[in-house]
């Protein structure tokens, strides 16, 4: 069967009341840039629904990929039209159903328009009788788990049939929660926790802090398979080696991690004023480190006056693990990395820090003229 529609369906854009065109045209824009333009003649919302109108020759494995990238779609589907007329509507099912393999089926109408004549059962019944007297004996119907559905969308002014749902991946259109810096360690979580920010409609700006360029080539892979949900980034590149030296050569080593943290969040909040973003994005997961704890959390971000957003906190690191893998990045993640800061970690680095000794120990190094010095230094990336 030669599809020449898809038919992309919502879920959470459809509450958003006075709001939703707002993020209907965003979720079009979205898939017009991950579409390639020779693909399709147009998009465009139709009755609660985005309707992808298809050239005749196209990679429909690769459209499939594409649109199971792009956060705001619930399912799609390949879809196929025909007159709104009951006899065309029966023709038409029994064509893409006739050379297909199956024992048992049922027919699942939707009637958006209601001008239709017909109520969606009254659809039901007359397609499905249709259809069982054209193949029976050798099938029959089955409303509660049949082996294929025929599915019926009376829309407008035009009648759908498709027989799959293709799941998406939900939440909202990258763009429409505005912009954060995520701060994108080498590891296996902060790419997960911009993945989870990006399901939110959040645009990610991504910001590292390194101590051997050598390492970065990785940083970049993860930005590239993360692309795949917002097409494009941008990557900041801050050195840190000079800050870190300062902290673990002149404060006290049980407190190194939370001193770094410190810095890096205040360069982020600079950032973030400078790009307009909203908020930071980090990869924390309580307890998972020292710096992890909820008395420390409290003591880096005391630092600052932008909100840290941690999609990840209350979840077990398998579960972190195995989104990584669905994602693309775990296997780039676990890739080799050194950071100058391995040599002087204590043995046992603080976990309930103390504030006012935490400044005490800033007040050992220049910390404005260390950030000066790296805000200076930043390189910037497009990706």
């Amino acid at each position: 069967m030669k599809y020449n529609f898809i038919i992309c369906h919502y879920s959470e854009i459809g509450l958003k009341g006075k709001n939703r065109k707002f993020f209907e045209e965003k979720l079009i824009k979205n898939i017009k840039r991950s579409l390639n333009s020779d693909s399709y003649d147009f998009v465009k919302r139709i009755s609660g629904r985005i309707l992808i109108k298809i050239k005749d020759k196209i990679n429909q494995e690769e459209i499939e990929q594409s649109l199971k990238n792009i956060f705001g779609i619930a399912y799609f589907s390949f879809a196929v039209n025909c007159l709104q007329e009951i006899g065309e509507i029966k023709k038409k099912s029994f064509e893409i159903l006739r050379d297909k393999k199956f024992k048992t089926f049922k027919v699942d109408t939707k009637r958006a328009e209601k001008s239709f004549s017909l109520t969606s059962q009254q659809i039901n019944e007359q397609v499905g009788e249709y259809i069982f007297e054209k193949l029976s004996p050798k099938i029959r119907v089955n409303l509660n788990s049949p082996n294929i559905t025929c599915f019926i969308e009376v829309v407008e002014k035009y009648a759908f049939l498709f027989l799959e749902k293709i799941q998406g991946l939900g939440g909202l259109p990258v763009g429409v929660s505005g912009k954060a810096i995520s701060l994108l360690s080498g590891g296996i979580d902060s790419p997960v926790s911009s993945f989870y920010g990006m399901k939110r409609g959040v645009e990610m700006i991504f910001l590292h802090f390194y101590t051997n360029k050598n390492f970065l080539e990785k940083i970049r892979k993860n930005i590239e398979a993360l692309n795949k949900y917002q097409f494009k980034s941008e990557f900041y590149l801050v050195p840190f080696l000079d800050i870190q030296k300062n902290i673990f050569q002149k404060t006290n080593p049980e407190l190194g991690c939370i001193l770094c943290r410190r810095f890096m969040f205040r360069i982020a909040e600079i950032l973030a004023k400078k790009k307009g973003a909203s908020a930071l994005f980090t990869g924390e997961n309580i307890g998972q480190v020292a710096s992890q704890t909820l008395s420390n959390m409290k003591t880096i971000e005391n630092s600052i006056n932008i909100p840290v957003l941690k999609p990840l906190i209350g979840m077990d690191k398998e579960d972190i693990i195995e989104k990584a893998k669905q994602i693309g990045t775990f296997n780039i993640s676990i890739l080799k990395e050194e950071f100058y800061c391995q040599n002087f970690l204590a043995k046992h680095p603080e976990t309930k820090a103390d504030l006012k000794k935490v400044v005490i120990e800033e007040e050992k190094i220049e910390v404005q003229k260390l950030i000066e010095q790296a805000i200076k230094k930043i390189k910037v990336e497009k990706i």
